[in-house]
């Protein structure tokens, strides 16, 4: 049987693989285990990888050029995630090596978080919650519903495509911001970005992070916004300035923000930001639910019994220079 290697370390495993998953790999090849209780060095995870025809890696390990150029028996890199940035496609296909991804299994798990962590910040429920654990009796200040609100969105993909569902069920007003998109639904209003800004009570970015979204929130935007509205980021710390952020916060313009993301390591909120008293923040938790993660781990397995097979799967990024392939061909 041809050599599978997981990069996981062993608690990521349990917690972003799973015993189902690792069972259908076994069915499908020779699976070898990170040994250590933290990522490998490019050095460590080539030795340890060194005769495996595939490697499914977890989403913090990179798949450098250094990786591909040390690894002549593997003929797949596969990423049990969707985001690839941290991966050289270009040095993988230059060396013959497919590249796959995951799709987005966290649509759902996303989408509610976003609605919990908008109540959230419109209701106080993390600070008076926290007032009450140091043994003080909060105020009860003023909240605002949902209805009646109007929620921005900027980005309108997977997960907007399913949140705005629920906002209208609440009764929001649904506007958007995406240039890349076309919104047939009349339930929402597809707007320029300053225009959503300027009226949104809640504004949600789920825009894709890439080099031209980069700091899109950055002081011009949450100027933009109207006094005492509410952001949330529930996508990638890359699209936030995040001393613009805190000057808006401090400032008194902005009503507080929801963040499961940031610019920490592993995309985690960056702590200098997520202590700010008008700041909820979660670990990267959003998307951590068992069946958003099980979407994403029975993916690769599926896409493994396809590699070990010869053939390019749902999910390759650069299948026509995948030249590795012929060799598992039978």
């Amino acid at each position: 049987m041809q050599r599978i290697f997981l990069t996981h370390p062993p608690e990521a495993l349990a917690k972003y693989y799973g015993d189902k998953a690792i069972a259908g790999l076994k069915a499908v090849g020779e699976v070898r285990f990170n040994p250590l209780d933290r990522e490998l060095t490019v050095p460590e995870l080539a030795d340890a990888a060194r005769d495996c025809a595939l490697i499914i890696s977890y989403r913090q390990t990179p798949g450098t050029a250094e990786l591909f150029a040390l690894l002549p028996n593997l003929v797949a890199f596969s990423r049990c995630a969707i985001d690839i940035r941290n991966i050289d496609v270009a040095a993988a296909g230059a060396n013959g090596i497919l590249v796959t991804q995951a799709s987005a299994g966290f649509i759902t798990s996303v989408s509610e978080w976003t609605i919990g962590a908008m109540i959230n910040l419109a209701r106080n429920i993390t600070a008076s919650t926290e007032a009450y654990h140091v043994g003080s009796v909060p105020s009860a200040p003023m909240g605002r519903e949902l209805r009646g609100s109007t929620l921005g969105l900027v980005g309108f993909g997977q997960i907007s495509r399913t949140l705005y569902k629920l906002a209208l069920a609440f009764g929001m007003r649904v506007m958007a911001f995406d240039p890349y998109a076309t919104i047939d639904d009349p339930a929402v209003l597809q707007a320029d970005l300053d225009q959503v800004l300027h009226e949104a009570d809640f504004v949600v970015c789920l825009a894709v992070a890439n080099e031209e979204t980069e700091n899109l929130m950055n002081d011009a935007a949450f100027a933009q916004m109207k006094p005492g509205a509410l952001f949330v980021n529930p996508s990638r710390g890359n699209l936030v300035d995040e001393a613009a952020l805190l000057r808006a916060l401090d400032s008194g313009h902005l009503g507080g923000c929801a963040m499961d993301v940031g610019r920490a390591p592993d995309q985690m909120p960056t702590p200098a930001v997520a202590r700010h008293p008008k700041v909820i923040a979660t670990p990267h938790l959003a998307g951590l639910t068992p069946a958003a993660i099980e979407h994403q781990a029975l993916e690769t397995v599926a896409q493994a019994a396809e590699i070990l097979q010869g053939r390019a799967p749902v999910g390759s990024v650069n299948a026509a220079q995948a030249t590795r392939l012929d060799r598992l061909r039978h």
